[in-house]
């Protein structure tokens, strides 16, 4: 399993980790900081989710005004963890 991190943007959450296993899902979802019943919810919806599918249902998806939420952020961190192999 290769695992990955990123620092999001313009959200309260301060560091999203994830890993995507050999078999191509993701696994061990987890934010830091933010609304923390909200994002367990996420990290356990997402497990063992095809990651491609995951960031088409929530990339977009905003959080008061904000232009982004910890959601989208979550797609835009899988996307590049998939564009990086």
């Amino acid at each position: 399993m290769k695992n990955y991190s990123y620092i999001p943007k313009g959200v309260c959450s301060k560091l999203i980790t994830f890993g995507i296993d050999d078999g191509g899902k993701l696994r061990n979802v987890k934010f830091t900081s933010g609304c923390p019943g909200n994002l367990a919810a996420i990290g356990k919806l997402v497990e063992g989710a095809d990651p491609k599918e995951i960031v088409r249902i929530l990339k977009g998806n905003d959080c008061a005004g904000r232009g982004t939420s910890c959601a989208d952020q979550l797609a835009i961190a899988i996307e590049a963890a998939l564009a990086e192999g």
